[in-house]
């Protein structure tokens, strides 16, 4: 019996589930924590470039920072050895169910408003990977997972980014085709993208989840790439006339060709979305772009009732849309629509419509063939496809071209953060494409990071007005509380340091100061209780002992900083402790020890009565005490 593979030394595969163009995924159990997963793994002919290791590598990293419910989970990445070359590897969470693209071929067309639901959990992924700087620049029904619970996971972050930095992304592969049908019109064109790319591709998604196609087909990239970038997409209503006006808004704003007539963000477009769901209207900027987009597509004489997101009829017939029928529930798909599958609605319009549309495709594979082949009446065999050189440095492109037939002119460099100083970032045409033999290749080269200045008016401002001031710089902003008596609310620090020159895209740290806490009053409680009062606040606990005959032993004198004052937290209070009474010390007498007293007898002591002389001090009164007035001599005081 064959033992199954080990890869890294945990992972037992268990057979392949998925091929890509790029990749090959693997169901597989991790056998330390006893758990499936789905193992992705490069091809090992791509691995053997050095470049495109380093950089699945780097991305593998960066999808590996990204833990949202709806994205795919990344729980490992590492190499190991196939075929004698090491090959990168991404370890992901193993889901049940199946893509949209298993969805559409089902020739499941959803429910408008399930279909937002749907584009809403690919948002919301977006949305995140965004403000993580990380765009995915692959989004297609291929890499949108669809759970049995019908969640989104959108899958592929990262490794979008090596494959679009590849060379292979335009060559006659299914898997490019594929995704050629999303490109952005910037994509196509071979330029630098941002977040909007996403967008537009998004959009893509929603337009074929709501008419059961694709915005545009062709019989190559190429021709799918041209419509991208020069042609309108037909409003999804004019294939489907039950789709709603508020429907075709926001697809059409997301497929805008110029990024800022599209959505700005993720979220700006989950607003709109979420508003037609609630039954609002959409912005009303939007509802105007379709507007003016469904002109170009039909006359005044629309013969249908549309109904916007707000619930008011828009009055241009008078034929109401029948309600739809029961959603039913399918496995991994959620709620469709069963009459628009069978092919409800209105008869005469539809049969319309499938004449309509191939000649509209015919249409525009003339005008891609007119266009690509010159007025001049160039044919296919005077035409080579133009070779890919990007990465390279200048002197190797313009020698690459320049072999293949092409004149070379070069364009105004830019700045780009991906391509090194000096390399080739784009070409027009682009690497891939057919051009005449002899036509002009116009060459753009990096001219390396573009370096901002961090504005040296940041200290002092407050963390909204000092992040809109980076942010429009491209920088990204992390605030970071930090302990400082500086004024609260108020940014006194910057890592880089303001004035300093920095890459756009890097990340700079604002330090305000930690809010202060107010001081509790522990004075008269136990030591015990005090310090976890002050802990619980945030402080820390220092004593000193003082004796004290009013406040028992064990409890709390005085304290300081004093109860209500503000401090930052890990502040030390310092707590006075009784230690009970001071200790009572033995009396003392001041006054010196009588002599011991004699055996003699006399008056007064010593009455002299011994035949002394009375007036020497040594008798009479010399050894007693006198009392009263001295007698004469040795008189007895007393008396006889």
């Amino acid at each position: 019996m064959t033992q199954p593979r080990l890869l890294g030394g945990r992972y037992e595969l268990d057979g392949v589930v998925g091929r890509g163009g790029m990749a090959e995924v693997y169901r597989a159990r991790d056998i330390r924590l006893d758990r499936v997963v789905a193992i992705k793994t490069l091809r090992s002919d791509l691995a053997r470039d050095h470049t495109f290791q380093a950089r699945f590598r780097r991305e593998a990293q960066s999808a590996a920072s990204l833990n949202h419910p709806s994205i795919i989970a990344v729980y490992d990445t590492g190499e190991d050895m196939m075929d004698g070359t090491p090959v990168p590897y991404i370890v992901m969470e193993f889901v049940d169910g199946r893509t949209l693209r298993d969805l559409l071929r089902a020739d499941r067309r959803l429910l408008p408003e399930r279909a937002m639901e749907l584009v809403d959990g690919i948002l919301r992924a977006l949305d995140y990977s965004h403000r993580g700087g990380i765009v995915h620049r692959d989004i297609k029904p291929a890499n949108i997972m669809l759970t049995v619970n019908g969640e989104v996971k959108v899958m592929d972050f990262g490794i979008a980014r090596a494959m679009a930095d590849s060379a292979a992304t335009m060559t006659q592969t299914a898997q490019v085709i594929g995704t050629a049908q999303y490109l952005s019109p910037e994509q196509a064109r071979g330029e630098r993208v941002d977040a909007r790319s996403d967008i537009y591709s998004t959009g893509c998604v929603l337009y074929e989840l709501l008419t059961g196609q694709p915005p545009f087909t062709g019989d190559s990239p190429v021709a799918i790439a041209y419509q991208h970038v020069r042609e309108d997409p037909i409003p999804p209503s004019r294939i489907d006339p039950e789709i709603p006006q508020w429907a075709d808004a926001i697809v059409l704003k997301a497929m805008a060709k110029d990024p800022v007539q599209r959505y700005q963000s993720a979220a700006e477009m989950r607003g709109d979305i979420q508003r037609a769901l609630s039954g609002m209207p959409v912005d009303p900027q939007t509802m105007a772009m379709a507007t003016q987009q469904y002109n170009g597509y039909g006359g005044a004489d629309r013969t249908r009732t549309m109904t916007t997101a707000g619930g008011a009829p828009m009055t241009q017939s008078t034929r109401a849309i029948p309600d739809y029928e029961y959603a039913r529930e399918e496995r991994g798909g959620g709620r469709y629509d069963g009459r628009r599958r069978s092919g409800g609605g209105n008869t005469a319009l539809k049969t319309a419509l499938w004449i309509l549309i191939p000649l509209v495709v015919i249409g525009a594979m003339i005008g891609v063939g007119y266009a690509f082949l010159g007025s001049g009446g160039s044919s296919a065999a005077d035409q080579v496809q133009v070779p890919s050189v990007t990465n390279q440095t200048k002197a190797a492109a313009k020698q690459a071209l320049e072999a293949a037939g092409f004149k070379v002119a070069f364009g105004p460099e830019e700045f780009n953060g991906d391509v090194p100083k000096g390399a080739v970032v784009s070409t027009d045409p682009a690497g891939g494409e057919q051009a005449d033999r002899g036509a002009t290749v116009t060459v753009i080269v990096s001219k390396g990071e573009e370096k901002v200045t961090v504005p040296d008016d940041l200290i002092g401002k407050s963390p909204e007005e000092a992040r809109a001031e980076l942010e429009a710089l491209e920088l990204k902003v992390s605030i970071v509380p930090k302990a400082s008596a500086k004024e609260q609310g108020k940014v006194f620090d910057s890592n880089p340091k303001p004035g300093e020159k920095v890459a756009k895209g890097a990340l700079v740290r604002l330090y305000v100061p930690l809010e202060m806490t107010e001081v509790p009053s522990v004075v008269g409680y136990t030591l015990e209780d005090a310090t976890q009062m002050l802990k619980s606040a945030g402080f820390k606990v220092k004593t000193s002992p003082q004796p004290s005959d009013v406040v028992a032993k064990g409890n709390v004198i005085d304290q300081s900083p004093q109860a209500g004052a503000k401090a930052n937290p890990n502040t030390t209070i310092t707590l006075t402790v009784s230690t009970g009474p001071s200790q009572e010390q033995p009396p003392t007498n001041d006054q010196p020890n009588s002599d011991p007293p004699s055996d003699d007898t006399g008056d007064g002591g010593d009455t002299g009565d011994g035949g002394g002389d009375p007036n020497d001090p040594n008798n009479g009164d010399g050894g007693g005490v006198q009392i009263g007035p001295p007698g004469d001599g040795g008189d007895n005081p007393f008396g006889n």
